[in-house]
């Protein structure tokens, strides 16, 4: 039997496709109001009604950011940018209209690419395939030790661009300190008009198809054009582009060594319209990973956009491969006041296999994020060093 939100969710998505918008906006509001929904968990945060499934992003206040790396040449004078405000709500009419378009409208401009370090290259390439084409950035650091290379795949979320992530992550900069290659895979306006990764389609979301087949490839000729580690590569993602890398790992563990999940939502944890808005809203569980993939997830407790159940289900898919572990629960505070809970789930050696970073009082936003990119929260803990730290523990094989 079809659970009653489930199928009212589908009732709507039939109205909004049949140009019904009155009536599927009355449907959702009353849903979204409590009418037949499932209920929230105690004390988090709901999805506002007017969110969206390619997911809306917050910009929390900004503190002090971590320093770019030495120019290449010297910078050009620029005028200062007044901040961009965080985007104001959009009419559930209007949600619907560009649902059914296939997106929804970009929330102003990014962030350019970050300084380029003497030696170093932040190259444009485009990866080709049967299932489609990418273009993507590929970070090559100055410093380059002997031998093969980490490699980290980097997925950015919705309305956002490679060069606004890598400067909002900071990923190229630590880069440099640890001697790695990071790519930046870019989702085009004609894949998606919010230039979100397609998370909740079928056909995105298995090994040989869509989406995920064209990340997997692209990793592939990264790893066979330059000096990659095929057993030291990762990847992770925000929102729907964290959401993305928990598909593309999952499907691909023998790629990725390791993934780490911002902000997103567990692999397979919908499969249409109607289950992406019950996930976004109340959390799913997606399905378990059938080999282990070591996964770091990082979640305000505070987001209004993809609820923080489904930080806790996209470590959960990454247990009932590694049943002998041991689980600890610490607390801490970042250095810009984010108090936050770590729990660990450790193999007899002392090396982290899954790691839970719930954030109190962040919303959706990468945590730690340099405040020049969009939709960071500078005062969190460093989420970028964090993954890194934890990606170079593991390697396949």
């Amino acid at each position: 039997m079809i659970p009653p939100f489930q199928r009212d969710m589908a009732k709507a998505t039939e109205l909004t496709r049949a140009g019904k918008l009155q009536e599927a906006t009355d449907l959702i509001r009353r849903l979204l109001q409590g009418a037949g929904a499932a209920p929230t968990a105690a004390g988090a945060a709901e999805i506002a009604p007017d969110a969206v499934i390619e997911g809306a992003f917050t910009r929390l206040q900004d503190a002090p950011a971590r320093p770019d790396p030495p120019l290449s040449e010297p910078a050009k004078a620029k005028p200062a940018r007044a901040k961009r405000a965080a985007p104001g709500k959009t009419g559930l009419a209007e949600t619907l209209r560009k649902i059914a378009a296939g997106g929804m409208p970009a929330h102003g401009p990014l962030a350019s690419a970050p300084p380029v370090a003497p030696g170093a290259a932040f190259l444009s390439l485009t990866y080709r395939s049967p299932q489609g084409s990418r273009d993507y950035r590929l970070y090559v650091p100055a410093h380059r030790p002997d031998g093969l290379m980490p490699l980290v795949v980097m997925l950015h979320g919705c309305t956002q661009s490679p060069e606004d992530f890598a400067r909002g992550t900071g990923m190229n900069a630590l880069a440099e300190e640890f001697g790695c290659l990071i790519a930046y895979p870019a989702q085009p306006a004609g894949a998606n008009a919010q230039k979100c990764w397609n998370w909740f389609r079928p056909e995105d979301q298995e090994r040989g198809r869509g989406e995920t087949a064209l990340i997997g490839g692209l990793t592939r000729e990264i790893q066979a054009a330059y000096p990659a580690d095929p057993a030291r590569t990762y990847i992770a993602g925000l929102s729907a582009g964290g959401a993305a890398a928990a598909l593309v790992a999952a499907a691909y563990p023998d790629v990725f060594a390791a993934v780490g999940v911002h902000s997103g939502l567990p692999a397979q944890g919908a499969r249409d319209i109607p289950s992406a808005f019950a996930a976004m809203r109340s959390g799913t569980t997606g399905t378990p990973h059938a080999t282990a993939l070591p996964t770091i997830v990082f979640h305000g407790l505070a987001d209004g956009t993809v609820h923080p159940a489904n930080g806790v289900a996209s470590l959960a898919q990454a247990l009932p491969a590694m049943p002998t572990l041991r689980r600890s629960t610490r607390k801490g505070t970042s250095p810009g006041g984010r108090a936050h809970r770590v729990t660990e789930h450790r193999h007899a050696d002392g090396r982290s296999f899954a790691e839970h970073w719930e954030i109190e009082g962040a919303g959706h936003a990468w945590a730690g994020g340099d405040a020049r990119g969009s939709y960071t929260d500078p005062a969190g803990p460093d989420a970028s060093a964090q993954m890194l730290r934890f990606f170079l523990q593991h390697h396949r094989g």
